[in-house]
């Protein structure tokens, strides 16, 4: 059975979650990541802990308590330009998630990341990162990496599975492996799109001819809008185009209107949260 009709759906439909991933990031992201998700098809967002923006962010979940959101566990920082993002536990206790800086790997490097990170450790800093948004009085829906595609490492894989499980929460899972392991549980049944993927050159009508071309059952896109501010152009020279591009099409008419027309159910993770933590599965709690 298809994961949208797990949800719900009847046979046939085309169910899309629009995941604006990166929330907390800097003030040009919170900014369109809100906007995304109140005035365009931005469904559901995922907060970076670590991340300098990141107590603005939750401030503006506290004030929109409507806005879904999960936890974007990092590992990696790429913000060099405005100033590195270390680890929320305290580094004596994860450092071998550390390069030889005594700093968070960058994206470049994630590699060298896996080939030493000590799962105790990153159970360690996995939990700080939860533990700071519950202590917000926060309610995230998911769990979701950044960087690191399905955890990056099968056994970081089965720790936030676990931490999942624990918490209430349901994961974000689109590799092969991930969704053979996870059979029974909403996870997309289709092919996942990072929108860092996608060239720029005619990207607004790529993705119209995506949402025309979705195909049937839950499908996800993990979207990385922001307004392309002045900081964000020093920042993030090789990506705020991208996410300037994404924030132009989530809030244009066009997508509204194809997503009218070609009868998307546009969600976010709530209804699949309620599969995983057990309370809609036949004989669930």
């Amino acid at each position: 059975m298809l994961s949208s009709e797990l949800l719900g759906f009847p046979a046939g439909a085309r169910v899309l979650i629009v995941n604006c991933d990166d929330f907390g990031m800097r003030r040009g992201i919170n900014v369109a990541v809100v906007e995304a998700i109140e005035g365009g098809i931005g469904s559901s967002c995922s907060l970076m802990v670590p991340c300098p923006g990141a107590g603005e962010a939750m401030q503006l979940l506290r004030e929109r308590p409507g806005i879904p959101f999960g936890i974007h566990l990092t590992l990696v920082c790429e913000a060099e330009r405005e100033g590195a993002w270390g680890p929320v536990a305290s580094k004596g206790r994860v450092g071998s998630l550390l390069d030889e800086a005594g700093e968070l790997f960058s994206p470049g490097r994630c590699d060298e990341l896996l080939g030493r990170a000590r799962i105790e450790e990153v159970e360690v800093e996995f939990r700080a990162q939860v533990e700071v948004v519950l202590e917000a009085g926060l309610v995230p829906t998911h769990l979701d990496w950044h960087c690191l595609a399905d955890g990056g490492r099968e056994d970081i894989f089965e720790l936030t599975l676990a931490l999942a499980g624990e918490y209430g929460l349901a994961v974000r899972v689109w590799g092969e492996a991930g969704r053979r392991r996870v059979r029974g549980l909403p996870v997309t049944d289709n092919d996942f799109l990072d929108s860092f993927s996608l060239g720029l050159d005619g990207k607004a009508a790529r993705y119209a001819r995506l949402l025309r071309e979705l195909p049937v059952g839950l499908s996800e896109w993990a979207v990385h809008p922001g307004v392309g501010d002045a900081e964000s152009r020093v920042v993030e020279p090789g990506g705020w185009r991208v996410r300037q591009t994404d924030h132009e099409f989530l809030m244009s008419t066009e997508a509204r209107e194809l997503l009218r027309e070609e009868g998307v159910f546009v969600i976010d993770y709530r209804g699949v949260q309620e599969w995983w933590s057990g309370s809609r599965r036949p004989g669930g709690r």
